[in-house]
Formats: structure tokens, sequence, C-alpha cells
């Protein structure tokens, strides 16, 4: 058996595993689109590394775009076989990658305008929307730790991680000479308390285990303090300044939680009044999913749907979709409060509210998750004094604020207990992706106190053989 690293391989984007087996079955850990490196992206992300259409099978882990991305690309260059995940990463791919297109596609089109004009070659997305829906039909939802057997020699279970909805460690036994080795493949660990997702749970002993490391050295506040500094925030922004408040968010996971929270001031009466805006049509789609997929609520949000049947909505809350209400915004008179999407602010309406709002001091600007280093949202939440938005300087005047005990990733501390239900004298080997470099030697210094051995951090295309 062989395991090639071909994506977040160092870097914490475009997770990508390939295992080829010794009877030549070749199974993909992920498919996800590298992000925020401009032309080197696309570039990035159409040199695979390998002929789609040799792979047998690509076992999902969750549905955010850099671990599923490249799913429509890879159908597009000749991928037929199928897609393993859960019910509920299922049912997200399914507008997800819709909507990956669909960005795709208008962003190419105002790209292309730019390019007409200086007498350079046309772009094409990677893939349109046909392509995204042609590749939802190679998906297989199975439920949450359920035992699936994809062929005699090949077996999976999803473990819950608590990242987001229908998240699981892929839990798979290869057999090979009449032996089962088994490989555990985290992708993103979620933390130990969420207002709506339950725990992660202990996943099965692995032989090979592939983890996370995207908070290798860093510790979160816990969700309350995120509560009373989420409330602050907007208090300040909307009363004392009088301004706007510019939420970068996720649209699936992080947008759901933070409506959650407003819901919550709402229903206790210490939101201001204001009006709220979830301007993201994919926003809109995933909660209905996530209304359509309790199985995956913890109990104290299950129990909470008894006495507040729409924990995702009230009455100064409106959801956008239509792209001319989008743009009444830019005109909107007075404060309110704005969460779009993404949160890395690389893509999608974000990037127009921010352009339209980042150059007065009465607006705060605040960040609830992860920015990869190389983001437009990281470039702004380090501090830079000016910043270019579809090709446009501005100056960064308003507040940059910062809460990152909302990300949806564990931090060091979190993880290594999570991977605490491994006995760790059976791992062979421990890999670690989805993280940058530094970050990642200091995680495996903290893993090597925790009891764990032979710890490799793959470079990008390296691959191992056992």
């Amino acid at each position: 058996m062989k395991i090639k690293f071909l994506g977040a391989a160092r870097e914490v984007t475009g997770s990508k595993i390939l295992i080829t087996t010794d009877s030549g079955r070749k199974i993909l850990l992920d498919c996800g689109m590298f992000q925020g490196k401009g032309l080197e992206t696309d570039e990035m992300n159409r040199a695979l590394g390998f002929d789609p259409g040799m792979i047998d099978h690509i076992i999902l882990t969750h549905a955010h775009i850099d671990h599923s991305g490249l799913i429509p690309y890879m159908y597009r260059n000749g991928f037929r076989g199928s897609v393993i995940c859960t019910n509920a990463t299922r049912d997200l791919c399914s507008i997800m990658l819709a909507d990956s297109a669909y960005i795709q596609e208008n962003d190419t089109r105002t790209f292309n305008k730019r390019r007409a004009k200086q007498g350079l070659p046309l772009a094409t997305p990677l893939y349109n929307q046909e392509d995204a829906a042609e590749a939802m039909k190679l998906f297989i939802g199975i439920p949450g730790n359920m035992n699936f057997r994809i062929d005699d020699s090949i077996k999976v279970r999803f473990t819950n991680t608590g990242h987001m909805l229908g998240s699981g460690v892929a839990n798979l036994q290869i057999r090979e000479n009449g032996e089962f080795k088994r490989i555990a493949y985290t992708g993103d660990i979620g933390r130990p308390v969420n207002r709506i997702l339950p725990s992660p749970v202990p996943f099965p002993q692995s032989d090979i285990l592939i983890t996370e490391s995207t908070y290798g050295d860093r510790l979160h506040e816990d969700y309350s303090a995120a509560d009373v500094e989420l409330l602050e925030v907007i208090i300040d922004t909307i009363v004392n300044k009088g301004g706007k408040l510019i939420i970068p968010a996720f649209s699936v996971g992080r947008t759901q939680e933070i409506v959650y929270s407003l819901n919550n001031f709402f229903n206790r009466d210490k939101l201001p009044r204001t009006d709220i805006y979830v301007d993201s049509p994919l926003a809109v789609n995933a909660t209905t999913v996530f209304r359509m997929h309790t199985e995956w609520f913890n109990k104290e949000f299950q129990n909470l749907l008894k006495s507040d049947y729409d924990p995702f909505g009230f009455n100064s809350l409106f959801y956008i979709t239509r792209a001319e209400d989008s743009k009444k915004l830019n005109d909107h008179k007075g404060p309110c409060v704005i969460i779009s999407a993404s949160g890395m602010a690389e893509a999608g309406r974000i990037k127009h509210h921010l352009a339209n709002n980042i150059s007065d001091k009465r607006n705060t600007v605040l960040f609830v998750g992860y920015c990869s280093p190389v983001t437009l949202g990281a470039r702004i939440a380090r501090g830079d004094n000016e910043v270019s938005i579809h090709g446009t300087v501005y100056k960064v005047n308003a507040e940059i604020r910062k809460i990152e005990s909302f990300s949806g990733h564990a931090d060091y501390r979190e993880m290594i207990s999570f991977l605490g239900c491994q006995d760790t004298q059976k791992i062979d080997k421990t890999y670690l992706v989805h993280g940058e470099y530094e970050t990642q030697i200091n995680y495996s210094a903290e893993l090597q106190k925790a009891g764990f051995k032979n710890i490799e951090i793959p470079s990008k295309g390296q691959e191992y053989t056992f």
C-alpha cells in the first residue's frame, strides 16, 4: 500500500490524500480546493497529480470546499467512481458545490472582461454548475457510525468529529495479504463544546493516523467568552459608533452559530434594536439543510427546539438571496449587522461589503474563524493599512476585531484530548496535515509529550509505502 499527500501538506487548504492498494485500487481521502493564492491557486487546483479517471472512490470527511471543492473538477476530467460520505455531508455538498460553480462562473466572467480589454487569453472556470450537478450523482450517503462495506477488501465508518454538520473521522479498513490495515483520517476536528453540534466522539484504533493541525500551537477561550465579546462588539459598533458591523463568515456552520447566538441575545432582550442581514444564498440553503438533519444536533439544541421552533430566525433577522437585494445594502443608511461569506473574504458577496465599508472608521469588521495567511481576510485581520479588493485599493479605517473562540477547529489541547482514545503504542505512523509548517512542528512536539511516536509532517507530493 502507498499513501501520497497531494494537498493540505504543510498548508491549510486543498485536502487530498491518495491511497493506492497493492491490488491497484485507488482511494482519495477528500478532494479539496486550494484557496487564497490568486492565479497560483488556479494552477494548483488544475494540477491534481493523478488521473481522475483512475480513482475508484473518494472518501469525504465533510463538506467544506477545501475538502470537497474539486469533486466536480474530477468529474469533468473523467472521474466516475463513488463519493462516500455521511448523509448530511452529501446534502450540504449538493448546495455547496453548486454554489462554488456559480461563483467560479461569475468570477471568470468578471476576470475575462479585464483580460479581453488587455488582449489576453480568456480564462475558464475549473467547472460549471452542470459539472457540479452531474458529480452529485456519484455520491453515496451513509448514516454516521455505520460500518459500510465498499467491497470485499475495503470498509469505512464515519465517527463524529463535531466540526460541522455531517463531519466524521474516516475510519478505513483495507485488507491486504489477508490482514486488515486500519487507517484513521480525522479530517477537521471540532471543539469539545459546541452550541449546535455534539462533542467529537472516540474513534476506533488505527495503525496509521492522519490528523489535522490547524490550531496546533494555539489555545481558545471558551464559548461563553465568545458570546460576551460578540455582544460587546455589536453594542460598541451599533450603539456607540453608529456604524455597520461586517462579519465574514462561512455560510455553513459558522453563520448558523453566529445566528444562534444572536437569536439567544434577542430572546433575552439583550440585542440592540438594529437590522441584521445574512447575505448569502448558500447560508440560506445551508440553514434549510441544518433543519433537515436534527440527528446531528446536540441534546441541548434538540431540547431548545421544543420551545423555540426556529433558533435560526427572529424578527430583526433578514436572509438575503437575490443579488439586487444584496446591492441595496450598499445604500443602507444607519447601523446594521451584515453577515456574509466567505469567512476568509476570498470570494462571494463579503468582498463587496468590505469594499463599501472598510474605509469608514465608524464601522467594524469582525473575524470569527480561521483565515489562511495568504487570504484577503488574513491581510485585513493582521492590520494591513491598505488592501486590494477587486483590483481597487482601499484604506482600512474600520476597526478590526477577532473572536477566535468561535472557530470550528479544536485547539492543540483539545485535539490531543480527542486523539487520547488511541493507544499510541499501536500506531505505526502519525501524519500531520492541514496546518502551517511551523505550527505543525510545534504540535508535533506536544504530541510527542502525549506519547505519540513516529510523527511525520509530509510535504506536498511525498509518498510513503507500507
